[in-house]
């Protein structure tokens, strides 16, 4: 049986050595590592601490190029939605390589978001398609275009749908964390150049929210991906592409929330969960949480919710008379989490007069509108919204990745399902069904 021993040293070091020592007639075999290739060397750190170690013949080795796919249009795997309503299909597509201020990335693991599958239905005004869907990914870059300074080949990114240049009007005014410089673009499903790195059966497939993490390899805006940590779990930490980073940022940057106020979070699935979470990590006293599943007051309790209503079960009283009896008045802060209109104009009307601010994240079907009696904003409470929970991407977001490699913030506890990209319609399926919080896709090949 043959032994194999490697020692190393770090391979910034000229002389980076392996030692392969075989069993069998104690052959050793020093190899140096270098840019170009492998060569001979005939000094090892083993020698050092075994001077016994005569010198020897060497055999020939035979040089090896790097293999690399940079420049290369590659080929594969993505779930692409062909038509509004109808399910995705896994097919091979070309991943063009990425242009001028542009990344490539080989994506791990996605989530899927209430948001594709919105888009999916045909009720997103922006929904067009063909289209490669989703927008909670993480993976390694594999190439970069020129002029790209941000990542490099090999590192760990999440994507950003919500990118950030750190030089329009928007990033440079402190008051938001929108960004302008390829809005028109990533709206219309194309690269900041107008055009696709998508291609299936002789078609361009349209880009999504900028990021289409749908795919095996995406090509996404310099301004669009962030670097985090190595020691990070990519299965993990793609949830902070959305749904997590948009409820958590909901309260601690959004609304700043207060130690010792009260809130009201309206829907409890990923993203009112971690708007819990986030009020728990400001100390909120009182956190309410909203939901006509009662299978989510578990949930809501096992993220620190201090009490939980189902509107359904409620006798001779609305919501939102329910919560101003229950708040002495009102709550300083409200949530929605839904979607719905109804429940946004609900949400606004159980805020604490003058002061209370109810903060809009759920995203409404087309044609929708918000409504409320004039009365209620004259009286000094606030409606406004956000958007990723208010948070800026390449800024904040690798933070967020500490917190929760120090035991900070909850990511696994959210995961209730684990599948593979071949099943992501039953994901979808899943996604109706009131025992999902969040799935993880492993787009990546085992």
């Amino acid at each position: 049986m043959q032994l194999l021993y490697i020692f190393m040293q770090p391979i910034f070091y000229p002389a980076s050595c392996y030692c392969h020592q075989f069993q069998a007639g104690l052959v050793f075999l020093h190899l140096c590592i270098h840019p170009a290739g492998y060569r001979k060397q005939k000094s090892c750190t083993l020698r050092l601490f075994h001077p016994s170690i005569s010198q020897i013949n060497y055999p020939s080795i035979p040089r090896m190029s790097r293999v690399t796919t940079e420049g290369k249009t590659l080929k594969c795997k993505a779930a692409v939605a062909w038509k509004a309503g109808e399910d995705l299909t896994i097919e091979t597509i070309e991943v063009l390589p990425p242009r001028a201020h542009e990344v490539r990335v080989e994506i791990y693991y996605t989530g899927v978001c209430h948001t594709d599958a919105y888009t999916l239905c045909g009720k997103d005004p922006e929904g067009e398609f063909p289209v490669v869907l989703g927008h909670e990914g993480a993976g390694i870059v594999e190439s970069v275009g020129e002029g790209v300074t941000s990542v490099k080949p090999g590192d760990h990114v999440v994507t950003l749908y919500i990118p950030e240049c750190k030089e329009c009007k928007f990033c440079k005014s402190g008051k938001t964390n929108l960004c302008g410089k390829i809005r028109i673009t990533q709206g219309k499903g194309v690269m900041p150049d107008g055009s696709s790195r998508f291609r299936c059966k002789g078609h361009d497939l349209l880009h999504y929210m900028g990021t289409s993490t749908f795919s095996q390899y995406t090509v996404v805006a310099d301004i669009s991906v962030v670097k985090i940590r190595e020691d990070a779990r990519m299965d993990c930490v793609c949830l902070l592409g959305c749904g997590i980073t948009t409820g958590y940022g909901a309260a601690i940057e959004t609304a700043k929330v207060e130690e010792g106020s009260t809130i009201t979070v309206f829907g409890a699935g990923c993203v009112g969960l971690s708007v819990v979470q986030g009020a728990v990590m400001n100390k909120a006293g009182r956190i309410i949480v909203v939901d006509i599943n009662p299978k989510k007051k578990a949930w809501a309790e096992k993220f620190g919710a201090t009490d939980f209503i189902n509107p359904a079960q409620l006798k001779g009283q609305d919501i939102v008379e329910k919560l101003i009896e229950m708040t002495d008045g009102g709550c300083d802060y409200t949530f929605d989490c839904t979607g719905n209109v109804g429940v946004m104009r609900a949400a606004l009307e159980a805020c604490h007069k003058g002061w209370g601010q109810s903060i809009i994240i759920g995203v409404a079907a087309a044609g929708q509108e918000i409504s409320t009696r004039p009365f209620q904003l004259v009286t000094g409470r606030v409606w406004k919204g956000c958007a990723f929970g208010g948070i800026k991407g390449r800024s904040q977001l690798p933070s967020l990745v500490d917190d929760y490699l120090e035991g900070k913030l909850k990511i696994e506890e959210f995961i209730t399902h684990r599948m593979k990209l071949d099943e992501i319609n039953l994901v979808f399926e899943v996604l109706k069904n009131g025992d999902c919080i969040r799935s993880i896709v492993q787009v990546k090949d085992d």
